[in-house]
């Protein structure tokens, strides 16, 4: 059975992590499988927005441990540098959004890689734990860079240190997560998110993501610039003239991603 389940439907990559009797935990297949999926969802022009969920109770736990033992064993240089490192950059520099629909619990590096997509939406009965330094190890895969900004300094700190589980309420609530449905709603309304978000202006939604990456660095003079750059050429992209046009029309836009 593949460790990723892989679907495009109505413009939209369904990607599910598939190893739901680990709890989804990653191990190098299915880490490269969901980097080769990526890196599809990004050339291909079909594709115009990323679901990506996990199957079973889990969300994703994080690194397989068990994968860790044994003589010929990978070490931490080869997961982050082969596995983690490059799925948090394909994630933050695809050109279409990326929706992490968090249906169980995400931990470890699988609650990082929930974060750092571009809108993380919950189940109720979800949760959230970086339990690194319950094993002694640092957060990875860009946890220490995305969720400070998410949540600020002192609360990510202490949730980093102390290893505490955060519910999805209380993850909407401190900003963590955009929103949180009943486990009833909840494949119903995050697929209406990624299918709004696939009917939009693909160029235009890229752009922005760009830019906010952007902002991480930049500061106010540079991202004014890059602001300029960058509606110009949202402002030359069909579906910009698609989107006046209809404003002057009265009618709902037809959007084509170009």
């Amino acid at each position: 059975m593949p460790s990723i389940h892989f679907e495009i439907k109505d413009a939209v990559a369904y990607i599910t992590l598939n190893r739901p009797e680990k709890f989804n935990a990653f191990n190098r297949s299915m880490a490269l499988e969901l980097q080769a999926v990526l890196d599809e969802c990004n050339t291909d022009k079909n594709i115009r927005a990323v679901y990506l969920s996990g199957n079973g109770r889990a969300f994703c736990a994080g690194q397989d441990l068990g994968e860790l033992i044994g003589e010929n064993a990978p070490g931490f240089e080869q997961i982050l540098s082969e596995h983690y490192n490059p799925i948090i950059t394909k994630i933050r520099t695809i050109n279409k959004p990326v929706i992490a629909a968090v249906n169980g619990v995400a931990a470890g590096a699988g609650a990082n890689i929930a974060l750092a997509c571009d809108i993380v939406v919950a189940t109720s009965s979800a949760s959230f734990i970086q339990a690194f330094s319950k094993i002694g190890l640092i957060p990875d895969s860009g946890g220490t860079f995305v969720l400070p900004r998410l949540i600020g300094l002192q609360k990510a700190t202490a949730l980093m240190m102390l290893g505490e589980k955060v519910t999805a309420t209380e993850a909407e609530k401190i900003g963590m997560i955009y929103k949180v449905f009943d486990d009833a709603e909840f494949e119903i309304e995050s697929k209406k998110i990624v299918c709004t978000l696939a009917a939009m202006p693909t160029l235009g939604l890229a752009y922005t993501k760009q830019a906010l990456n952007a902002s991480m660095q930049n500061n106010l003079e540079q991202q004014l610039q890059l602001e300029d750059t960058l509606q110009y050429k949202a402002a030359h992209t069909k579906d910009y003239a698609e989107g006046v046009a209809a404003f002057l029309e009265k009618r709902t836009a037809n959007f084509i991603g170009e």
